[in-house]
C-alpha cells in the first residue's frame, strides 16, 4: 500500500430483509465506526448470490430483502457518501472470478469449513449443494475482485479469512503476482442473544427489529427471557445468564452496575428491570424509523444509489479481471 493510501475494507451481508438488533450490534455498528475512520475506504455489499446457496427456492423473496435490507443499513446510519454500497449480483466479474479459483481449490478444503458443517448441523440439510460447498470460494472472488485488502470479521470468521489467504497465495504461484493478501480486521462483535435465549434469529421468532415500533419492542422486551430462579422481586438474581442484562448491557451502559447489584441482591424485579430497560432503548431507535421513512419516501433512491455504484465497482473489477484472464490465458 502506498503512503497516504487508504486502506480498503471489504464486507457483505445476505440480504435478510428489515434488520433486527443482532444484526446492528454484531456487524452494522462496525461498519458505521469504520467508514467515518478516514484511513479507511469502505465496500459494503448484499451477498445476493450468496443467498441462493441455502435459499435457491426463494429466488421470490430476495429482491425485496434486498431492499428492505438496505433501507436499514442507511436508516441506522451508513453513509453512501462515504462508502462504496453496491449488490453482489450487480458485479458479474465477481462470478467469473469465483470460477477459476474454483479450479484450484481442493473439495478437501471446503469440507474441512467448520462454518459448513454447522450450518448443515444446524437447518439439518440432508443434500448440500455445489453451490453451498464452494461458497467460501465465491467469498474469496467478493473480497479479491475489488482488491480489499481488510475484511472485517470475528475471531470465528478466520477460518473464512485464511482460505481467502490460500486461494490467492496458489493463484499468485501459479499465474505470477496478482492479488495482494487480504488481513482479516478483527472487530468487536457483540453476540445478542434472542429473547427466548437462544441465538437472535427471524427463524426462531425471537428477535427485535430495529425499526420495530415502540409498542413492539416494549412487548418483546416485557416477554423475554429472565432468571428462572427468580421468582419473586425480592429474590436473588443472577444477571449474568438473563436476556435482559445482556440487553442493558448494550443500551443502559451508564447503570449497569446498578442494575447488577440490584439483581443479585434482590432490590429490583424483573419486570421493573424490563421498564428501566425500554424506557432506555426506545429513544435510541426513533431515529433510525424517522431516518427509515425518509429514505421511503423517495422510492427510487435505493435503485438509483445501486445503478451509480455498480458502475464504480465494476471499473475496479474490469481490470481485476481482464489481467487475471491475461494470466490464466483464457
Amino acid at each position: 500500500m502506498k503512503m497516504g493510501e487508504k486502506k480498503r475494507v471489504l464486507s457483505g451481508m445476505r440480504p435478510t430483509g428489515r434488520l433486527h438488533i443482532g444484526n446492528l450490534e454484531g456487524a452494522l455498528r462496525n461498519w458505521i465506526w469504520l467508514e467515518n475512520e478516514e484511513i479507511y475506504d469502505c465496500f459494503f455489499f448484499v451477498a445476493d448470490y450468496h443467498a441462493l446457496t441455502t435459499e435457491h427456492d426463494k429466488v421470490y423473496e430476495i429482491r425485496e430483502n434486498t431492499r428492505e435490507m438496505l433501507i436499514d443499513w442507511i436508516a441506522a446510519g451508513l453513509d453512501p457518501n462515504k462508502s462504496m454500497i453496491y449488490l453482489q449480483s450487480d458485479v458479474p466479474d465477481v462470478a467469473l472470478l469465483h470460477l477459476y479459483f474454483s479450479m484450484i481449490t481442493t473439495v478437501g478444503q471446503l469440507e474441512r469449513n467448520p462454518t459448513y458443517k454447522e450450518i448443515i448441523r444446524e437447518t439439518k440439510m440432508k443434500t448440500p449443494t455445489y453451490g453451498f460447498l464452494g461458497y467460501p470460494v465465491l467469498q474469496a472472488a467478493d473480497i479479491l475482485i475489488v482488491r480489499g485488502k481488510y475484511i472485517p470479521v470475528g475471531k470465528d470468521q478466520l477460518p473464512h479469512i485464511e482460505l481467502t489467504k490460500g486461494i490467492a497465495k496458489r493463484f499468485n504461484r501459479a499465474y505470477g503476482k496478482t492479488f495482494d493478501i487480504p488481513e482479516a480486521l478483527l472487530t468487536k462483535s457483540q453476540s445478542v442473544p434472542g429473547i427466548d435465549g437462544k441465538k437472535m434469529s427471524k427463524s426462531y421468532g425471537n428477535h427485535i427489529l430495529i425499526s420495530d415500533t415502540d409498542e413492539i419492542i416494549k412487548s418483546k422486551v416485557m416477554s423475554a427471557y429472565t432468571d428462572s430462579e427468580k421468582i419473586k422481586a425480592t429474590d436473588k438474581g443472577h444477571p449474568d445468564g438473563c436476556v435482559v442484562f445482556a440487553y442493558h448491557k448494550l443500551y443502559n451502559q451508564n447503570e449497569i452496575i446498578g442494575i447488577q447489584e440490584d439483581c443479585k441482591m434482590g432490590r429490583m424485579g424483573c419486570v421493573a428491570c424490563k421498564h428501566n430497560l425500554t424506557n432506555k432503548m426506545l429513544p435510541l431507535f426513533t431515529p433510525i424509523r424517522e431516518k427509515r421513512r425518509k429514505v421511503e419516501s423517495n422510492p427510487d433512491f435505493i435503485d438509483e444509489m445501486l445503478r451509480e455504484n455498480s458502475k464504480k465497482v465494476r471499473k475496479i473489477t474490469k481490470e481485476v479481471i481482464e489481467d487475471v484472464t491475461k494470466k490464466v490465458g483464457i
